[in-house]
């Protein structure tokens, strides 16, 4: 399915990128001290301008949710037509054990898989465990369980420590690989000499070349030693896997994303990309340097953006925006304000390099290919494991982390 059997996404792009273009000019008009004085474009006084302002922003975002929705449609139309094509290559497997009756498994959380595990249901006090393997998608919610110890001398609550939770993963496409490696080719010539030709004239010759590109995958791991008692009472087990664990892994994952440097064993992080575009805000107010980068990732990278990065503290610069009589430019105090800008996802990530954001065509040139989803494995063959009554449970993924094209991306510097 291409894009011009789908009327309706190039419609509401092209619609979105009309509206943005209008505020951008609006902003412009107010220069960077937002004086709506000087706004001639709009009538009334200062708090009408903003209301104004504020509900053509609210358009945006109803315009950017309407995008994304459809563009999320277009993604499962395009699997479901790509999964017909594979049934019917490969014939309709057998229904396996676990199958929900429409031919996927049903799921099963970490902890689930693990007490129903030979390594968990087979373990005799004091012997060695085998080793059981447990293969769960890297995508899976986690919910918080239960608590360490039986709540009649607690109160089953665990207060977890204070630390980054997982921000831009969610908004990478997620894929599988079944390959060490993700090799794609890169059109890196494209001359078009297409021309109007006089009959019996030269027919102009245009050029095209392909190179092969290579993005490996890489391998994020952690492990934890527990005692024996705690995997004594099934729904602690169940709790300890199902949380902390898959969050570790999750959490370094969320940020590589925008940090890995790319030396091995390092994925590489969209802040370090070669040929991503950059933007520096300068004297304009942060607004208007988000625009200016979205208009380099149309007009250079030729693609449309989909979602804006921002540390929290810079993403703070922009909500407490402010008209030169005091006015909230994106809502007052009492109002929670938008997590958009120009109609574009805001996603607020401490991860990243503080004063520096990130805009970019995220839905159709980033890819994570999941060469296995996370790998969960216990034993107490480790060391003096088996004479202390601990097992060792680890826990990996292995992913590759694509940006098909960098000029669809833009960094925005000096916030």
């Amino acid at each position: 399915m291409t894009v011009m059997e789908f009327p309706r996404l190039k419609e509401a792009e092209g619609k979105l990128a009309a509206k943005q273009k209008e505020l951008h000019g609006i902003f412009a008009e107010a220069g960077p001290d937002m004086d709506m004085g000087k706004v001639k474009s709009l009538p009334g006084d200062s708090a009408a301008k903003v209301a104004e302002i504020r509900s053509r922003n609210e358009e945006l975002d109803d315009l950017g949710k309407q995008v994304e929705e459809l563009k999320s449609l277009y993604d499962i139309a395009g699997r479901v037509q790509s999964q017909r094509r594979e049934d019917a290559g490969h014939g309709e497997a057998g229904a396996e054990q676990g199958d929900t009756g429409s031919g996927r498994k049903a799921f099963k959380s970490f902890g689930d898989s693990f007490v129903e595990s030979k390594a968990y249901k087979g373990r005799a006090p004091g012997s060695v465990g085998e080793v059981a393997t447990i293969e769960v998608e890297l995508k899976t919610l986690m919910e918080t369980g239960a608590g360490w110890a039986p709540e009649t001398t607690r109160t089953g609550k665990v207060v977890e420590y204070a630390t980054r939770p997982i921000q831009v993963t969610d908004i990478i496409p997620h894929t599988t690989t079944s390959q060490a490696a993700v090799v794609y080719m890169e059109e890196t010539t494209f001359t078009n000499a297409a021309a109007e030709t006089a009959e019996a004239g030269t027919y102009p010759e245009s050029a095209l070349a392909l190179t092969e590109r290579s993005v490996t995958v890489r391998k994020i791991a952690t492990w934890l030693p527990v005692t024996d008692e705690q995997l004594e009472d099934e729904p602690q087990a169940r709790g300890y896997i199902n949380n902390r664990l898959p969050f570790m892994l999750r959490q370094r994952l969320d940020g590589q994303i925008l940090t890995g440097d790319g030396s091995a064993p390092n994925l590489r992080g969209l802040l370090n990309v070669s040929g991503i575009q950059t933007q520096a805000k300068g004297a304009d107010p942060i607004p208007d340097a988000v625009y200016k980068a979205m208009t380099k990732i149309r007009v250079t990278g030729r693609a449309t953006p989909t979602a804006a990065v921002f540390h929290p503290n810079d993403w703070q610069e922009v909500r407490l925006l402010r008209t030169t009589d005091g006015i909230y430019i994106w809502g007052s105090p009492t109002e929670t304000g938008p997590e958009r800008i120009w109609g574009l996802r805001v996603v607020q990530a401490d991860g990243i390099t503080e004063n520096t954001g990130a805009v970019g065509d995220f839905a159709n040139f980033s890819e994570l290919a999941v060469r296995r989803g996370v790998d969960v494995q216990v034993t107490n063959a480790h060391s003096d494991f088996f004479i202390k009554g601990k097992q060792a449970i680890r826990a990996d993924l292995r992913a590759a982390l694509v940006f098909y094209r960098p000029a669809a991306f833009c960094t925005v510097t000096g916030l």
